[in-house]
This record gives C-alpha cells, sequence and structure tokens, in this order.
C-alpha cells in the first residue's frame, strides 16, 4: 500500500470541496487548529505543503527546516484561501512527480522519501481541513481508501482494523477518542520509510 501524488490531489481536492460550502463565513471568528482560527490554519496548511515542497528540492545537508514561509495576504478571502491550499497541494505534488524515487529529505519524524511526504501531506491536508470544518460547521468527506493507505504508511505502530479509516485517522491524530482506545496525546507519524 503507497501513498501517491494523487492521494494528495485527491485529498486536498476533498478538503477544499467540503470547506468550499463555508465560503462565505467569516474564518477569522472561526475556531481552527490550537488557538488558531480558521483562517490562520488554512494559512498555516498551505505553508506546510509548500515548505514539504522546498524540503523536497533544497535537501538541507543539517537537520533544519528550510528557511521561508509561505503567507497569503492579509486581505485573502476564505475562497482565495482555498486557493491558496489548492495551490500549496499542488506545488507538493508536482514536486513529488518530478524528483527521484531514491530522495530523502529531513522531517523531524525522520528523512522522509517520497511516500513519506505524500502522507505527511495528506495528514495536514486532512486533519487541519477537518479542524476548520469544525470551526465552520460544515462536514469533510474524504475518501476512505486514501485514509486507510495513510494509517498503514504514517502510523505503523497503530491497529484501526474494524474502524472507519476517516475516524481511525482523526483519533491517530488526537481529533477524536475512541471507546476502549488510550488518548493520542502528544501523537506523531512515521515519516522516515517503513523498512528504515
Amino acid at each position: 500500500m503507497t501513498i501517491t501524488p494523487d492521494d494528495l490531489d485527491a485529498a486536498v481536492t476533498s478538503v477544499v470541496s467540503g470547506l468550499r460550502k463555508a465560503s462565505t463565513h467569516d474564518w477569522s471568528s472561526a475556531p481552527g487548529t490550537g488557538e488558531l482560527n480558521a483562517w490562520r490554519t488554512a494559512e498555516h496548511l498551505g505553508d506546510c505543503l509548500i515548505s514539504y515542497a522546498g524540503l523536497l528540492i533544497a535537501r538541507p545537508s543539517t537537520p533544519r527546516f528550510v528557511c521561508f514561509e509561505s503567507v497569503a495576504d492579509q486581505s485573502a478571502t476564505p475562497a482565495q484561501m482555498l486557493e491558496f491550499i489548492t495551490v500549496g497541494g499542488g506545488i507538493l505534488s508536482a514536486t513529488l512527480r518530478t524528483v527521484t524515487p531514491d530522495v530523502r529529505a529531513y522531517h523531524p519524524s525522520g528523512y522522509a522519501d517520497i511516500e513519506g511526504f505524500a502522507g505527511m501531506g495528506c495528514v495536514e491536508a486532512l486533519v487541519h481541513g477537518e479542524d476548520m470544518a469544525r470551526g465552520l460547521e460544515v462536514a469533510l468527506d474524504p475518501p476512505r481508501d486514501i485514509c486507510s493507505r495513510v494509517l498503514t504508511r504514517m502510523f505503523p505502530d497503530i491497529d484501526t482494523i474494524d474502524i472507519d479509516p476517516w475516524t481511525a485517522l482523526l483519533w491517530a491524530t488526537d481529533r477524536t477518542e475512541l471507546p476502549g482506545r488510550p488518548s493520542r496525546a502528544g501523537w506523531q507519524w512515521r515519516g522516515a520509510p517503513l523498512g528504515d
């Protein structure tokens, strides 16, 4: 089971589609991730996706992130923020399609390969999208097959058999509780290839 740039495209499209229903809302007053509002969460998501592409291109020789931050224009509307997320996802997926399969780049969760960065992009899009959706009172319905592959690759230490993959991904990233399952506070994905 692999995660591909096509999966990243589909995850981003799913999130943008779901959030578009709330594009007339005031995103600056709606909750997002943690203490961020929905607008700032969208900006953070776009930046994450672009910075992952930057890591794959620059491949710094020391363990660090690239030294830039992608920010949205302060007057950007919710529709334009969705555009920013779409562009971020497109830049990352295009980068994933053009780097050689042996490329590894730094992330605190391990030197990640193409599949790891595709998976990280999917997790970022899906869970930050869900954070925004909750604050904006809309529902996301991402492709379950992608959620399942993301769980297998990014969270290999957890057993999610017989659980809806979307619910399991939200539990794995501490967005929901599951009866009989421990808290996932302090969660971390695995960026490094599974064989490493």
